[in-house]
């Protein structure tokens, strides 16, 4: 069963409970943020939203406490996203909790993402021993955060994106001043943003002042990625398009969304220097 937002425990005072709860996981249903946005019912895009946790513990059945990093894929036709807090208090929710192994906590994990998501959620474990492992990399392209523009709006601003009277191009595009904010508490959310696309050449001053139209606005991660893929797909036409958010961790907890009407494999979910 979905909810809204505001019905979340976002914003408010929370006990912790530290003993396997699965009730705490929050779903909240796409559908109403992709009918405002414009959306289409057949969605123009696929993907996955690819969220990273830092803060994981359980106990061994000896009641040793064990750690790992958990690198989790929520595929973006779900039905539903599942609320940050409400996931960070269900993590917590293993910390006395005891457990056979990691892949008993594993399958756990993608069992009840995949019940509050509606799909079926893929879960990856990192062990200790593979922490020395872990890779950073920046979003790959031609970044835009040093063109000389003007900027005067800091709500999203469709009509200031456009496209170049000049033979079509296939490039990659970033940019890391896309900020947001949290849709209930107001809090920044902060963010690079990688932009593939196959058409006609997009005015890059243009479209840097489009993302930072996005630095005033309220709205969830995934709901800001899938606005600006509809916003370009409607202002600028391409043939081809991905929208790629890296947002930086609250709460133990990174979200990177992943939006592409290419034939193309996911991206590596591989943390950038800010993550």
């Amino acid at each position: 069963m979905t909810s809204s937002a505001e019905l979340s425990p976002l914003g408010k005072t929370t006990a912790y409970i530290e003993q396997y709860c699965p009730s705490l996981l929050f779903p909240i249903a796409r559908l109403g943020k992709r009918e405002e946005i414009g959306v289409p019912a057949a969605l123009p895009f696929f993907g996955a939203d690819f969220w990273n946790a830092y803060e994981l513990s359980w106990l061994n059945p000896k009641g040793k406490p064990q750690i790992a990093l958990a690198s989790i894929s929520v595929p973006a036709d779900s039905p539903n996203i599942i609320e940050s807090k409400s996931f960070k208090l269900y993590l917590n929710s293993f910390n006395q909790t005891r457990l056979d192994d990691a892949e008993a906590l594993r399958t756990t994990l993608a069992r009840d993402l995949s019940a509050a998501a509606g799909a079926s959620v893929s879960v990856r474990l990192v062990l200790p021993d593979g922490f020395a492992r872990q890779q950073f990399a920046e979003l790959d392209g031609y970044c835009i955060d040093n063109l000389d523009v003007d900027i005067e709006h800091y709500q999203p601003q469709a009509d200031l994106l456009s496209t170049l009277d000049e033979p079509e191009v296939e490039e990659t595009l970033c940019s890391n001043l896309l900020k947001s904010n949290c849709l209930v508490t107001g809090q920044p959310d902060w963010a690079s943003v990688q932009i593939r696309y196959r058409g006609k050449p997009i005015a890059r001053d243009r479209l840097l002042q489009y993302l930072v139209s996005f630095r005033g606005h309220n709205e969830f991660h995934e709901q800001c990625v899938e606005r600006i893929f509809m916003d370009i797909s409607r202002q600028c036409r391409p043939e081809a398009l991905s929208v790629y958010a890296r947002y930086t961790r609250r709460g133990g907890l990174d979200i990177n969304p992943f939006r592409t009407s290419f034939t193309q494999a996911a991206p590596a979910n591989l943390r950038t220097a800010r993550q």
